[in-house]
């Protein structure tokens, strides 16, 4: 926290000192290269449809005036979009499924879909500099962990060659059976961990959502640290209620932030609450909680 507080007075002095010296539109222009230098460790996007209420553009210019750095879970049709306002999409869709969360990869009457989806879709993620598309585990619906575990190895195997050829992330979502998925089979890491191991590949990872682990799991921290190399993407969301990540909930969210960069963690956490209050004025103080 110190150290924040020291970027802060630095920033401001600098600021201060620049205006004094000469034209307030060069010290705004040093400023911005300041903020851009002592910005955090992580990457963050806010994802879409928690602010569907605001024109994706508009969505797009309030985000990088807040820091982040892209928006999550657009269809293709939206990527451009984001694209043009220097914005990456950290998370992309491959369909619009109503059983896109339910028919998953355990479901082996589904691969023939779940990797056409993907063949399709990966090339063009490629070209539209999109890192990460997202999967699902899908619903148990009576299958045991030792048959569904095997199942989504092997659907996940098939189509991991093109997803290292093209250089884009396939991320599993990890989700809660008990407040908002029933029967969703992929809701503990361990689960997820064991498939990731059996895929062996760098390009298939898992989507940590913290707010579903923790109703499921809790021990955050230590679950992220241990598993850290299986995990290539975050969500957020306050426990309870999938809320503001502010000390209305139950976690430590700058203590879980710092722990995820202390991993070096490279790619994205994306913001999945959903704002009680002004919208962007909560995605703003999540981004600033989670700027370590």
């Amino acid at each position: 926290m110190k150290e924040n507080v020291t970027r802060r007075e630095m920033l401001s002095a600098t600021a201060i000192g620049a205006l004094a010296i000469g034209d307030p539109r060069h010290a705004l222009r040093r400023v911005e290269k300041i903020v851009h230098t002592v910005s955090g460790r992580l990457k963050q996007s806010a994802s879409r449809w928690c602010y569907g209420k605001i024109p994706l553009p508009e969505l797009c210019e309030a985000g990088k005036r807040i820091g982040l750095s892209g928006i999550d879970l657009l269809q293709p049709s939206d990527w451009s979009v984001v694209r043009e306002h220097g914005l990456t999409v950290s998370m992309g869709y491959t369909n619009d499924r109503p059983d896109f969360l339910t028919n998953g990869f355990v479901n082996r009457a589904s691969h023939p879909m779940l990797i056409g989806e993907l063949e399709r879709t990966l090339p063009v993620a490629r070209a539209a500099g999109v890192p990460n598309l997202i999967a699902m585990f899908g619903n148990r619906q009576g299958r045991t962990n030792a048959e569904a575990i095997p199942a989504a190895i092997e659907g996940l195997r098939r189509i991991a060659p093109l997803a290292e050829e093209q250089g884009v992330n396939i991320c599993v979502e990890l989700l809660n059976s008990k407040v908002d998925h029933p029967d969703y089979i992929g809701d503990h890491t361990a689960f997820g961990v064991e498939v990731m191991k059996g895929v062996g590949s760098p390009r298939v990872k898992l989507l940590y959502d913290i707010y579903h682990m923790q109703i499921m799991e809790g021990d955050v921290i230590r679950t992220i640290t241990d598993n850290h190399q299986y995990i290539g993407h975050f969500h957020t969301g306050g426990v309870p209620g999938r809320h503001e990540i502010d000390d209305s909930q139950e976690l430590n969210w700058r203590a879980v932030m710092k722990a995820i960069a202390d991993t070096g963690f490279q790619g994205f956490v994306a913001h999945e609450f959903v704002p009680t209050r002004d919208p962007l004025t909560s995605l703003r103080q999540a981004f600033e909680i989670c700027n370590v």
